[in-house]
């Protein structure tokens, strides 16, 4: 696997990241959330210093994942795996039906 190097800022830092390509556009994703959650920590509320920040932000994604995780859990939220895996069984027991109603329909 190749390993690359970018630039990401989160609050105004800049860090070097590794990455494989097929993970770059993902882990930008995950920097610009933890940056937002970042910057919404320090602009509403008190907590200073950055290593604080980051920990109030990782909380609050962290909450955020939980919360996601037991919606999955409740069948309120489904994964996307899940949910290809579903249409293509579906489409699967589709094209048997079909198939057999034109088997009967050419007798």
């Amino acid at each position: 696997m190749t390993t690359k190097q970018i630039e990401a800022s989160i609050l105004g830092q800049t860090y070097r990241l590794a990455c494989s390509p097929e993970t770059e556009a993902a882990l930008l994703e995950a920097v610009a959330r933890v940056d937002t959650e970042m910057t919404k920590v320090r602009s509403h509320s008190n907590v200073r210093g950055t290593d604080r920040i980051a920990v109030m932000a990782a909380l609050s994604l962290a909450s955020e994942l939980v919360r996601l995780q037991e919606s999955i859990r409740h069948g309120e939220a489904f994964p996307a795996e899940e949910i290809r895996r579903t249409m293509r069984q579906m489409n699967e027991q589709l094209g048997a039906v079909l198939g057999q109603n034109e088997a009967l329909e050419a007798r």
